[in-house]
């Protein structure tokens, strides 16, 4: 069987965020989406300094496009807050000593969010559409020495140089890099924790928290937590009601369930929560979202076939961190496949590239990313009273977050990861 050879690369991405920084630098690919049209799921979605970062070198047209859509804190509030701490209970700790220096960010540091259809429409709009395949499950995954074959629910068949897997939670392209070696860990792991979501007019959210809503919100609690900030320029309140669970999830093949009513209602009355989160439910759709993560893998690739975003590293939401994760592993994946393309031996074999490339992401972005989700879990135990260390103590609690608690994750040097990475491939390209 003959090799691929340099100049015939083409890659396959179940996935978008890849497919920016490799058009920008002119790398052969297609992209394969399992829906009809592009779509999203969740509503608010931020990225922090680092994901910041990772965009603008990903694609400079980007970010002024993105600042245009975001939005941060209501002024005449601190942008450079991540979040305010409260509480859950009856009166919101609002007297609470601790109340008036509750809050955790960092000086550089600015708070952004926005609507993820509104990223997704800036994000598409660098990829050109007809490098894209919609309706196209993928459903089963097959290496040969020289290529990858993938096959899809419709039949059709597809082949690629590499295959790059950002295919969610639920990832099949997971299941071909993990099954074989590392089957226990091809599952996402249930939390213990899942969550109502919702998003409102910031009216019906004044409504109910008044100016609370200006600044986004922590509300920390026993056993239970909400998440709220502002989305769509401001004009809506996104938020997550929080549940910790002593019961397995019921259903292996799907990360929500629907509820009665009566069923989410009963999860916050009478608990001793305030009267205003029960109001906010009220306007949540009856679906659980269960809560889950990936805390352990092995590695991020297979052969010719390597994991980024969710697919490698599905992270609890607390740290607001999974998508700037998914972006630096775009950020360095799209630099090792653009030198391996530009490699100045044209006809030399593909394999040894593809192999130094994905070791090198593999060696820098594993790490990290499972370090991020890591402490994210951590961060679940504190939001409801369960860490061994702080326990209920706001005090405690506010005092970890303060202390540099996200200053590794939100300022790294994203040049220096991609030169730790490309650096396998350059040994190739001198032998």
């Amino acid at each position: 069987m003959a090799e691929d050879t340099v100049k015939d690369m083409h890659v396959a991405i179940i996935g978008l965020a890849l497919a920016m920084g490799l058009h920008k630098k002119g790398v052969p690919f297609t992209v394969y989406e399992a829906a009809s049209e592009y779509s999203t799921v969740g509503a608010g979605i931020g990225f922090g300094p680092n994901g910041d970062l990772a965009l603008n070198m990903i694609q400079e047209g980007f970010l002024p496009q993105y600042e245009r859509v975001c939005v941060g804190h209501k002024p005449p509030a601190p942008q450079h807050i991540y979040y305010e701490g409260l509480l859950l209970e009856e009166g919101l700790g609002l007297r609470g000593p601790w109340h008036g220096n509750s809050s955790w960010g960092h000086p550089d540091y600015i708070r952004r969010a926005a609507h993820r259809n509104a990223v997704l429409q800036i994000m598409t709009s660098f990829i050109p559409i007809e490098k894209v395949r919609f309706s196209k499950r993928l459903t089963d995954i097959e290496q040969l020495p020289n290529k990858v074959i993938l096959t899809f629910a419709d039949g059709q068949v597809a082949e690629a140089c590499v295959v790059v897997g950002a295919d969610g939670i639920k990832s099949i392209v997971r299941e071909h890099v993990l099954g074989p070696t590392y089957p226990d860990q091809v599952d996402p792991v249930y939390s213990n924790s899942y969550c109502y979501r919702g998003v409102i007019p910031i009216a019906e959210g004044e409504e109910i928290l008044g100016d609370l809503t200006d600044v986004a919100k922590m509300y920390l609690g026993d056993r239970r937590c909400c998440v709220t900030y502002l989305i769509s320029g401001g004009a809506e309140l996104n938020f997550l009601l929080c549940v910790a669970d002593d019961k397995p999830w019921e259903f292996k093949n799907t990360v929500t369930q629907n509820v009665s009513y009566e069923t989410m209602m009963a999860d916050f009355e009478g608990r001793g929560v305030d009267e205003r989160f029960v109001q906010l439910l009220q306007k949540a759709q009856p679906i659980k979202w269960g809560l889950f993560h990936h805390r352990n893998t092995s590695t991020y690739y297979r052969g010719r076939v390597v994991l980024i975003g969710d697919s490698a590293h599905a992270s609890l939401p607390f740290q607001a961190a999974g998508a700037g994760q998914g972006l630096e592993d775009a950020l360095v994946l799209s630099h090792i496949l653009t030198r391996i393309f530009n490699a100045p031996g044209r006809d030399e074999s593909l394999e040894g590239y593809i192999n130094a490339g994905f070791a090198g992401y593999d060696s820098v972005r594993r790490p990290r990313a499972q370090r991020q989700l890591e402490r994210a879990h951590e961060m679940s135990l504190m939001l409801y009273f369960q860490h061994p260390e702080t326990g209920s103590s706001m005090e405690k609690i506010i005092e970890k977050l303060q202390n540099g608690w996200f200053d590794w994750l939100w300022f790294r040097d994203l040049n220096a990861d991609i030169q730790a990475a490309v650096r396998g491939v350059d040994e190739v390209r001198k032998t």
